[in-house]
Formats: structure tokens, C-alpha cells, sequence
């Protein structure tokens, strides 16, 4: 993939604004380790690769194990989440996934026995923010950095 533009070159007090808003988000007060699963399943699901290359990282870094980043996509199914967890996973799927269906009455529920009035406005900052990152990225092909290990032989 070539990378289309540098937004960052071309209108950078936009990206600036876009800093300053990550910036609220990740300090929000929010475990990093919520926010960072929150970043991942919204970069899954909108195909960004570069952000999930990169929050990955960022995740492992700040003590995330490989197992559960592996089956973030099966958070619902799988018992390595937490009931705080999976209440922000599903609210990140329901605001990503806007075209095909609104959040529901269940997935709100869920955040409510979670997240305090003031937790839920500083998450939904987050999800807002990934999915805008995103539309960077997949919109003008950020390339993200490609280390090749060696491959063990058989």
C-alpha cells in the first residue's frame, strides 16, 4: 500500500486539534489498559492497520498479554475480560458500527452498571477519537512500520 498524503504535512493545525483531543482522551482518568482494548477492537473493526500495529504495541508495553489481544474479537466468549471490559467493548462496537445499527438499550445497560455518568461521556471521547484516527489512517493509507523476524525452520 502507498500512502496517499501526509495529513500532518499538509494541514497540520488539523492534526494538531486531533493531538489535543487524543490527548484529553488518554488522560481521562480511564484505566490504560481499558483505553488501549477500547483503541484495538475500533481499529478491528474499521481494517486500520496501522492503528492496530500500533495500539498492539502500545498495548504489550504497557503489560497487555498477547492472549487477550488475540481473542479481543471474541471478547463476549471468552473469560479473560472483565465485566467493566466488556461492557466498553460493546459500546465501542455500537458507536463504530453506527450504519448498521444504533447502540442498544442492552449495550447502554451494560455501560451504566460499569461506568459512572462522567466515565461514560470520558469513554465515548475515546471511541470518538479512535474512529476519527482511523479515517486517517485507512483514508490515507498510513503505512505502519514492518520489522520481519527471523522465521524459525523446521
Amino acid at each position: 500500500m502507498t500512502p496517499r498524503q501526509n495529513p500532518f504535512a499538509a494541514a497540520p493545525n488539523v492534526l494538531q486539534a486531533m493531538l489535543d483531543v487524543s490527548s484529553k482522551a488518554t488522560e481521562s482518568g480511564l484505566e490504560k489498559s481499558l483505553l488501549e482494548l477500547v483503541k484495538m477492537r475500533a481499529s478491528q473493526i474499521n481494517g486500520c492497520a496501522n492503528c492496530i500495529h500500533m495500539h498492539g504495541r502500545e498495548a504489550l508495553q504497557a503489560g497487555e498479554t498477547a492472549e487477550r489481544l488475540l481473542l479481543l474479537d471474541a471478547f463476549r466468549e471468552s473469560p479473560l475480560y472483565t465485566a467493566r471490559e466488556r461492557a466498553a467493548l460493546a459500546w465501542t462496537e455500537a458507536l463504530t458500527q453506527l450504519a448498521g445499527c444504533h447502540p442498544s438499550d442492552e449495550d447502554y445497560a451494560l455501560l451504566q452498571e460499569e461506568f459512572s455518568p462522567e466515565e461514560q461521556a470520558k469513554l465515548t471521547l475515546m471511541i470518538v477519537t479512535i474512529n476519527a484516527w482511523n479515517r486517517f489512517a485507512v483514508g490515507f493509507h498510513f503505512v505502519h512500520p514492518v520489522e520481519r523476524p527471523a522465521r524459525k525452520t523446521a
